[in-house]
């Protein structure tokens, strides 16, 4: 999904959980501001649904849950709110409050880059993934070419960088234990 910025009305983060558990679309929401999360691309969409029902497949059974592009997660240590394509959450899941709709202990987030917020979820975006302290992986997929890249916590200050470019290949997702091969994650994806 894209996010588009709305006009420059601050809020607070009370008043954002307000409007956005009434509200018909989903907003990220970074320093007062909230950001309108816009349709995604059929391939966008595939490669979604492709991963969270592989993931969920290979988790059933276990303590781990697959949530697919409507779990809002919480960046507590800059008071971020925002829509991981695909978020996985291991054990006792940490919700903010009582409304159950804000997790705040990924184990590992991915994103499905798009044109318009490649550079931001490279960057800016996984910068402030970086301070959720249960987050161990986080993985980027283009939906433009056969690529998936993968950064992985070896400790607090260090991220290691891996990618796989083969259709016959597997990515492995070590923190959960499983494997997501390239050739499942891009079904019936044209380039």
């Amino acid at each position: 999904m894209n996010a588009q910025p709305q006009e420059k009305n601050v809020m607070t983060p009370e008043e954002y959980l307000d409007f956005e558990r009434d509200s018909d679309i989903r907003h990220e929401y970074f320093n007062g501001e909230i950001f309108a999360m816009v349709g995604a691309s059929l391939n966008h969409n595939r490669i979604n649904g492709n991963i969270a029902v592989e993931l969920r497949n290979q988790l059933k059974g276990d303590p781990c849950d697959v949530f697919s592009s409507d779990i809002r997660v919480k960046v507590e240590a800059i008071g971020k709110y925002t829509y991981p394509d695909v978020v996985i959450v291991c054990g006792d899941i940490k919700l903010e409050d009582d409304k159950f709709d804000t997790l705040l202990n990924p184990v590992v987030i991915i994103e499905i880059l798009s044109d318009s917020t490649e550079a931001y979820d490279r960057g800016t975006k996984f910068q402030h993934y970086r301070l959720v302290p249960s987050l161990q992986e986080y993985i980027l997929v283009s939906q433009h070419s056969c690529l998936v890249e993968k950064y992985v916590r070896s400790d607090e200050e260090k991220w290691v960088y891996s990618s796989c470019e083969n259709m016959q290949k597997a990515m492995s997702i070590k923190s959960i234990k499983c494997e997501l091969l390239l050739s499942d994650i891009y079904y019936r994806v044209k380039f």
